[in-house]
């Protein structure tokens, strides 16, 4: 128990530091920078926290990326600003570069290496990881918007 609590701090820690250097990237006002902070540590928390339970990681991401959005627009009617201020830089931290990576890296060594199975069953794996989980962030942090934000009724 003890482990997974500090896991969980570890982990929210160091996604709340990127997402601050990305905040201030896209010129988010200085008082907004602790509320990105704390929407990327709890999202990539609440991911890891889910992870550990035996989510599938696709599942878990879109879950946190939904708690990202939702928070960012509640946060954005209590401050009066738009949510992509909030929730912009806090989803940030969790797009999946290592598996891009790995993709790109199996790609490139299948043009230098010539065809192999295990290098296109690789590449396929982890360019369909990524797209579901970049699928995944997209609905998720989209999510409060069709919900809230619709000129429609739902029913």
């Amino acid at each position: 128990m003890w482990d997974l609590f500090l896991k969980l701090i570890d982990d929210m820690f160091f996604a709340a530091i990127p997402a601050v250097g990305f905040a201030l990237i896209f010129n988010v006002p200085f008082k907004a920078l602790k509320y990105c902070a704390g929407l990327a540590g709890l999202g990539h928390g609440l991911r890891t926290l889910l992870v550990h339970f035996d989510m599938p990681f696709v599942f878990a991401t879109f879950f946190a990326s939904a708690l990202i959005g939702f928070l960012g627009v509640h946060l954005s009617h209590r401050y009066l600003a738009h949510p992509k201020v909030f929730t912009v830089a806090a989803i940030i931290p969790m797009i999946p570069g290592v598996f891009a990576y790995k993709a790109m890296i199996a790609m490139v060594q299948l043009h230098h290496y010539g065809f192999s199975h295990a290098l296109f069953e690789s590449m396929v794996t982890n360019f369909i990881q990524t797209m579901f989980i970049m699928g995944a962030l997209a609905f998720g942090l989209s999510l409060p918007g069709m919900l809230f934000y619709r000129r429609k009724p739902v029913v």
